[in-house]
């Protein structure tokens, strides 16, 4: 009897094997794409007066604008498998003096800024479908190693690319863009700024101050030579006076302007460098390491921990929290802010204004000498300090003011070195910058005489220098200095 033929097991249909075969295609198509598309990295574009990147990236719609250290903002603007991330990485110098000094370059900006985003916009996607493509078309070409296999897969990328094109037209909402979702300090943007019918109201009166801004510090240092002199028997000591930067970079360009042009020796700063004390922010500090000269810091109300942190980490910088440094030969004592606006609840426990000026009353009573000058940030922390040193410095108010406190000492309080910050674009009359040159007599360390200095807030151009002599301690206030070639 013979054995029985074995069967064979039944074959698939041919339609279940190819589909079976389409469906691996897909998955490699879609994988190659996708890697091809990572790997395709941001592509550089200038966008009006900015450097940028611009890239798409698989992570599902929409578009993201980064603005490095103010956060960013999303848009919503359509669906689909591939988002639009820019990234604002600086300001082109040259771009920007062309736009200052020419109203027809400006007139034009919105029209160059939108043309060259769409040609951003345009050259990457066109690498991003030739990325796309490439990717997939190698990936077929490892997986299945058969020759065909990669022209299939530049047609199924293809289309896949015209699906996603599709897909975003058919959900395009140009609405979306008037409805921006901000992070990182740009949350405030709305709250500090306005509506932006209210800045485009306003852009013309703005204007000007972009069409001076080149010429104002040259303006401004023309008129030193018309100053009286500084006072003093010999050579003096120049000590530069900043406080309430409140995270405007224009603050420390002049900072750095005067720091070379004043041949200053050191810096003292009396808080509020950053403005909500968060991490974003803090990018700024990076640029008191670079100044060439001292830096002395008391921490101001606005200033969290980690400012204050990275600020003594500069290598030129010394923070004062009821200590004293040398600089110049000039002994400077100070005391921070016991608040932290941002977050109250940080302020648990901590001592009044008053307590922190009689801390530091006290802990000038142990040193040998009295020194030059206490720094503080809030004016309700100087009089504990009245008749203890000869000079307090302060900030905070934003109102520059020079008063002569019932026991001798001179408070000087600055106005705002960044012009109040983002807080320039509140109100129809725009803070000034401001900053203060002191002179001392390095013998003795007494203010002999200081420069005010003052530049217009946005919108404004005036540029003035005022000197005022001191002349012997008494116990009434000076006249209000008079203005020294002012210009405008």
């Amino acid at each position: 009897m013979s054995e029985p033929t074995p069967t064979a097991p039944p074959r698939r249909p041919a339609a279940v094997r190819g589909l079976g075969r389409w469906a691996a295609r897909l998955a490699v198509v879609l994988g190659g794409a996708w890697l091809g598309v990572l790997l395709l990295g941001p592509v550089e574009a200038q966008i009006g007066p900015f450097d940028a990147t611009v890239a798409l990236r698989p992570l599902g719609g929409g578009a993201t604008v980064d603005v490095p250290p103010l956060g960013a903002l999303q848009v919503d603007a359509y669906d689909g498998p591939l988002r639009l991330e820019i990234a604002l990485s600086r300001v082109d110098e040259i771009r920007a003096t062309r736009l200052a000094t020419d109203p027809a370059a400006l007139d034009r900006v919105v029209d160059e800024v939108s043309a060259d985003l769409r040609d951003a916009v345009e050259r990457i996607a066109w690498l991003t479908a030739l990325a796309a493509t490439a990717g997939a078309a190698g990936a077929a070409l490892l997986v299945f190693r058969r020759r065909r296999e990669p022209l299939i897969a530049v047609g199924l990328s293809a289309g896949l690319v015209l699906g996603t094109a599709g897909v975003t037209a058919a959900t395009w909402r140009p609405e979306a863009l008037s409805q921006p979702t901000y992070t990182g300090l740009l949350v405030n943007a709305t709250s500090l700024i306005g509506s932006a019918q209210d800045i485009v109201a306003r852009f013309d009166a703005y204007r000007a101050s972009l069409e001076d801004l080149v010429g104002n510090v040259s303006t401004l240092y023309a008129t030193l030579s018309a100053l009286p002199p500084a006072g003093g028997s010999g050579d003096t000591v120049a000590l530069l006076h900043v406080s309430d930067v409140h995270l405007n970079p224009a603050g420390i360009d002049l900072v750095e302007q005067v720091v070379a042009q004043f041949e200053v020796d050191a810096v003292l700063d009396t808080g509020d460098l950053t403005d909500w004390g968060t991490l974003p922010e803090n990018g700024l500090v990076d640029r008191v390491g670079a100044l060439g000269v001292p830096y002395v810091f008391t921490k101001g109300n606005h200033d969290s921990t980690v400012t204050v942190q990275l600020v003594a980490a500069q290598p030129n910088a010394t923070v004062l929290d009821d200590s004293a440094v040398t600089v110049a030969g000039i002994q400077v004592v100070g005391t921070p802010d016991p608040r932290f606006t941002p977050d109250p609840d940080a302020d648990d426990g901590a001592r009044t204004l008053e307590e922190t000026g009689e801390g530091l009353a006290a802990y000038v009573g142990t040193l040998p000498a009295p020194p030059a000058i206490a720094m503080v940030h809030d004016p309700e922390q100087a009089p504990p300090l009245d008749g203890v040193v000869p000079l307090v410095l302060a900030g905070h108010t934003h109102e520059r003011e020079v008063t002569r406190l019932d026991g001798g000492t001179l408070l000087m309080v600055q106005g705002s070195t960044g012009g109040a910050g983002l807080r320039a674009l509140q109100g129809e009359f725009p803070e000034p910058l401001t900053c203060t040159v002191l002179y001392l007599d390095p013998g003795t360390g007494a203010l002999t005489a200081y420069d005010e200095i003052t530049l217009g807030g946005l919108g404004q151009t005036e540029v003035t220098i005022e000197r005022e002599v001191v002349g012997p301690l008494t116990t009434s206030a000076p006249p209000a200095p008079a203005p020294a070639s002012p210009t405008g």
